[in-house]
């Protein structure tokens, strides 16, 4: 769910999945492990998040509106 997610976001933008985790401070390395089924720390999530203007948890799946964290 949130490799799905976090990748769409991140076509939306106009970037790349490992352009955008050099610009956060996150490595390939996890990058890759995200994309495997892994999912990224709270710190981490929060992030991604501001970066890509969504909510935390559209990024877990816990929501189908990215902008929840707007309402």
């Amino acid at each position: 769910m949130f490799w799905e997610r976090f990748y769409k976001l991140c076509e939306k933008s106009g970037i790349k999945p490992n352009p955008l985790g050099k610009n956060l401070g996150i490595s390939s390395g996890v990058i890759t492990k995200w994309k495997n089924g892994g999912v990224p720390n709270g710190e981490t999530l929060t992030k991604i998040a501001d970066y890509l203007d969504c909510s935390v948890d559209y990024l877990l799946g816990r929501t189908d509106n990215p902008n929840s964290h707007k309402q």
